[in-house]
């Protein structure tokens, strides 16, 4: 079973790491311009972003690739 991960580049990593490092690299305005969703357009927070990413699959999808490209 601990095979199953091992090239997985964001394994370990919690979404909440995630977020907070591309919003410190990035900050919120900009990731609302390359990932077009309301949580990081209006009233961003990580608090709600967390909360939408966690129910929605291809959002966290999208935030998952961005994040690859950014420090990987």
């Amino acid at each position: 079973m601990s095979g199953d991960q091992k090239n997985n580049p964001l394994h370990g990593l919690k979404l909440i790491d995630i977020l907070e490092a591309l919003v410190e690299k990035h900050g919120w305005e900009e990731l609302g311009y390359r990932i077009n969703i309301r949580c990081f357009n209006y009233d961003p927070s990580i608090k709600s972003s967390l909360q939408f990413l966690r129910r929605t699959p291809w959002a966290r999808e999208k935030v998952e690739r961005l994040y690859l490209r950014s420090f990987k």
